[in-house]
């Protein structure tokens, strides 16, 4: 994308706001030398600087702030700790402009639509502002109405932030080392679903369902027929941030039990389901007054693959138990790095060092995103692109730690997720055999046997034409011919009772006449019988083969 004439005076303030801070805060948290290092450094009260710049420059740039700060790896923390805490409060719209907004989306009159609606927001930020409203049937909601402007506002800055984006990753070596065009790329991903109300609306249906099993958790429902792309309405949740609870909300509430419930079910969502609320920074989290934790504004979700979530889990645990090698091992793995593209032993003595200073810490100073943030720093210092599902994780548990402490002072965030990490490894376990992976073994199964007859045929088209050629270096023969068939003997044997516990499986929903330990008989039967079998087989292969 090249530069273009009409956003010189954007391209301007960019610039600047890069040469003064952004570029410096690069350069200190770079591997550029102890010089360049000390020189930026100099400015203690840069970070806010930066900060204030932000918010100064808009909506767009808010958004980008609090994006940058999930990236340990491309800023000093003390930059980070700064955008971590930018807000996107803005003044208010007219009420006219938002009357006019909602009735324009909803295609109805307010007074139709709602016995009441307030004029004067609870909330007014950056895409939009809530009020509350009382529809028809007398329930109380929150009606979030987008800004107008707001979309053409930001397809302008970031039509901005592209071209230059660009410019850097082709002409500077700050460009080529962090490719910021990727990072605008992932930033206009994540703010073009914010803007999205109505993938809002199916993010809180899908949390309220993943929560429900949580008694103290829960989530707004959205009212179907008052949402649109630019509206949503959703039923109202009476409570307070839980930065903002009292002394004496405190004594009645019992913190540690809900900072438990949250860690474990934010951990279910990040490594079981794959599907989790990415930014629950406090004022995201509310305290009701019957004494649950009520998660809201789900605009910005994260979203894993399976093969992700397992080595999300890894990692998780390998930082629980201070198991450095596996860090580094899954790192890698992460980054699709071979094992010779970093130096191994400095590297895994770097995550040892980080581990061990983060298990001596005190509770109260404990906070194990910033573990994880650590260790994607250390990841960037040995030059490993970091996957954007671990920054959001790092955030995210980096956030956690932070609810968990207003909740409950003296809660344990390393404690709590090891904890809850064996239950979730039981939950994995059991997931992965359901009756959807046991099916796709049988037929998996199935497509062995059905192809075994025309590979029998082929091996015996070619002995009997004297075709068969078996590459060997100088062995015995004979020894050969008896190590192949016990190798048949194995496959078979092995195929036979896994085929007979698959089928023992899948049959015990069919009632029977007796039953065995409470279940039906004839697959129990099949069950025992395939047990004594795999004990037998066992002690056969380890008892003769050497």
């Amino acid at each position: 994308m090249t530069l273009s004439p009409k956003h010189l005076q954007l391209y301007q303030k960019i610039a600047w706001l890069f040469i003064k801070y952004a570029k410096p805060a690069i350069v200190e948290q770079a591997n550029f030398g102890a010089e360049a290092k000390a020189e930026t450094s100099k400015d203690k009260e840069a970070p806010e600087k930066f900060a204030s710049s932000l918010e100064e420059m808009g909506p767009t740039f808010v958004k980008l702030g609090q994006l940058i700060s999930t990236r340990g790896d491309l800023l000093p923390k003390r930059y980070i700790e700064s955008l971590e805490r930018l807000q996107d409060d803005v003044d208010p719209l007219p009420i006219e402009t938002i009357r006019e907004a909602l009735e324009t989306e909803l295609n109805v009159r307010i007074s139709k639509a709602f016995q009441s609606f307030e004029d004067t927001p609870i909330a007014s930020a950056s895409l939009g502002q809530v009020h509350r409203a009382v529809l028809r049937d007398g329930t109380e909601v929150v009606v979030k109405v987008q800004r107008p402007d707001v979309t053409e506002r930001i397809n302008t800055d970031l039509e901005a932030l592209s071209a230059i984006a660009d410019y850097a990753d082709n002409h500077s070596e700050l460009g080529q080392r962090y490719r910021f065009s990727g990072i605008i790329e992932q930033f206009q991903r994540s703010i073009a679903d914010e803007l999205d109300y109505t993938l809002e609306a199916q993010n809180l249906n899908t949390m309220r369902e993943i929560v429900k099993d949580y008694p103290r958790l829960i989530v707004p429902k959205p009212v179907d027929g008052y949402c649109s792309a630019k509206v949503l309405t959703m039923e109202m949740i009476d409570g307070v941030k839980v930065t903002d609870l009292s002394g004496v909300a405190m004594t009645e509430l019992d913190g540690e039990a809900l900072a438990e419930e949250m860690f474990k079910a934010y951990l279910r969502q990040v490594l079981v389901v794959g599907f989790y609320h990415s930014d629950p920074h406090p004022g995201n989290v509310l305290v009701t007054r019957d004494h649950r934790v009520a998660l809201i504004d789900l605009g910005m979700v994260g979203r894993l693959s399976e093969s992700m979530r397992d080595k999300l889990f890894s990692l998780l645990t390998g930082i629980c138990e201070k198991d450095a090698d596996r860090v580094c091992d899954v790192a890698l793995k992460m980054t699709d790095s071979p094992a010779h593209a970093v130096s191994r032993t400095l590297f895994t003595g770097e995550i040892a060092d980080l581990l061990g200073r983060a298990h001596d810490a005190q509770v109260q100073q404990l906070k194990f995103g910033s573990v994880v943030m650590d260790v994607m720093r250390i990841c960037a210092e040995q030059g490993l692109e970091i996957p954007r599902e671990l920054s959001l994780l790092g955030k995210t548990l980096l956030n956690l730690d932070r609810v968990g402490m207003a909740l409950a002072p003296t809660f344990n965030p390393n404690a709590s997720i090891q904890r809850n990490l064996n239950s979730i490894a039981r939950e994995r376990s059991l997931n992965s055999l359901k009756q959807g992976d046991l099916l796709s073994m049988l037929l998996e199964f199935k497509e062995l046997i059905s192809r075994s007859p025309q590979r029998v045929n082929d091996i015996l088209g070619l002995l009997a034409e004297n075709r068969l050629r078996i590459d060997v270096d100088a062995v015995d023969e004979v020894a050969l011919i008896r190590g192949f068939q016990k190798i048949a003997n194995r496959i078979a044997m092995g195929a036979i009772i896994g085929a007979m516990i698959v089928g023992a499986s899948l049959m015990m929903d069919i009632e029977t006449g007796f039953s065995i330990f409470g279940y039906p008989g004839f697959p129990m039967s099949i069950m025992i019988v395939s047990g004594i079998l795999a004990l037998g087989f066992t002690y056969t292969v380890l008892s003769n083969d050497k």
